[in-house]
């Protein structure tokens, strides 16, 4: 089975937060392009957390909004005989 995004809007910060888990101190950061602050796994190097600062002020800006990354998405097969 993949691993599930989680999505959490911090709205008093206006920051989106998508994890994949809970964020740890022994996790990497970096600011990635756009006020997008990336976490990642210290010996894998994947990306296991995004922080999507200034979130709502960034959708009225644009009509898209897009994350400088690349994924992989699938339907999560426990929600097979749902879509089914």
């Amino acid at each position: 089975m993949g691993t599930k995004l989680s999505f959490k809007y911090a709205r008093m910060s206006d920051i989106l937060y998508i994890n994949t888990c809970s964020p740890y101190p022994e996790q990497e950061s970096e600011e990635l392009d756009n006020e997008v602050v990336a976490r990642f796994n210290p010996e894998t190097n994947k990306i296991e957390n995004l922080e999507v600062l200034f979130f709502s002020t960034r959708l009225l800006r644009k009509d898209i909004f897009e994350l400088p990354i690349s994924v992989n998405m699938k339907l999560d097969e426990s929600l097979d005989s749902i879509a089914a």
